[in-house]
């Protein structure tokens, strides 16, 4: 299946904006008014929401503790450092920023697996990209469309294509490699993570197509959605400001539910709420600190759950 109903998500107790990370992520900035206690426990509530929000629809949704043993800023949103496959491999990602490598953590493997009941037959671990200053940053770098076995990826300094083709190769993709560009002082600059301009779900591709400035490039992505008769929904530039592309489908009790942020909301007309609906419902829960701060929304904080369930036997 495309979506999953179980996911896992981290909650955070050393939040701040990350300086390592702000570098090529434009969607961050400081708040200056507030002390970090206060950024902290604003972005512990916006967590609790969205974990409780999930919840109330359904989804299986496992909270963990981000680690007392380091400084992990960006802890909250562990989709960039592991992905979850039906066929019960687990993927580790190289990150860009040094302080984030620390976010890898080998007991929430052994927890999925023993305290969860998940099923883990191989751990690829692609981590050794960073010695080489290479980056591929998970689900934020992949955007997946696990029903048509294709990996799509906006090339950016977190984002390499050599380590794309490693990916695809150990997990039997097909890599749709692109650049996507925004609006920053006047210049094109990259956009740091796929998932911000691009959400797939079951059915319907939610994309900033205005993004991909290379015609032919731009051409290439929408003939593939084509190609697999996924509805697109045409997102703006400022409405990807805004993260709404930055979505995420997933089953819930009654059915398929869109996961997004009030920000990501608000900024979706009415007619493109309209085109999404068939397709899920919309829920929605404020995490405006999270995003500015963390540059990041309400997908980056999902890590999917794809992996079998143990078989028992008696």
């Amino acid at each position: 299946m495309q979506s999953t109903q179980s996911v896992l998500m981290i909650r955070p107790v050393s939040f701040r904006m990350n300086e390592e990370t702000a570098e090529n992520n434009h969607y961050q900035s400081e708040m200056v008014d507030s002390s970090a206690e206060e950024i902290l426990d604003l972005a512990q509530h916006e967590f609790d929401a969205l974990a409780e929000a999930l919840t109330s629809k359904g989804v299986r949704v496992h909270v963990i503790d981000e680690s007392s043993d380091h400084i992990t800023p960006d802890a909250l949103f562990p989709n960039n450092w592991i992905s979850t496959h039906a066929d019960g491999k687990i993927g580790l990602y190289p990150m860009f920023a040094k302080n984030r490598r620390l976010e890898r953590r080998e007991d929430i493997l052994l927890d999925l697996e023993h305290l969860h009941g998940y099923s883990v037959q191989d751990v690829v671990d692609f981590s050794e990209f960073e010695e080489h200053q290479k980056f591929l940053e998970g689900t934020g770098s992949l955007v997946l469309d696990r029903n048509h076995g294709k990996a799509y990826a906006a090339l950016s300094p977190r984002t390499d294509r050599g380590a794309l083709g490693h990916f695809c190769s150990a997990f039997d993709l097909e890599g749709i490699a692109f650049t996507a560009l925004q609006s920053v002082n006047g210049e094109r600059v990259p956009i740091y993570h796929t998932n911000v301009m691009m959400s797939i779900g079951t059915k319907f591709v939610a994309i900033c197509l205005d993004a991909i400035d290379d015609i032919e490039e731009r051409q290439m992505v929408v003939d593939s959605l084509k190609e697999d008769g996924l509805h697109i929904i045409a997102l703006t530039e400022d409405q990807i400001n805004h993260f709404a592309g930055n979505m995420l489908e997933l089953q819930g009790s009654d059915g398929p539910i869109i996961a997004m942020s009030s920000a990501a909301f608000r900024a979706l007309t009415d007619e493109q709420k309209n085109e999404l609906k068939p397709f899920g419902e919309l829920v929605h829960v404020n995490l405006s600190t999270i995003e500015t701060c963390g540059g990041g929304s309400a997908r980056c904080m999902i890590a999917e759950i794809h992996l079998p369930k143990e078989v028992a036997t008696h």
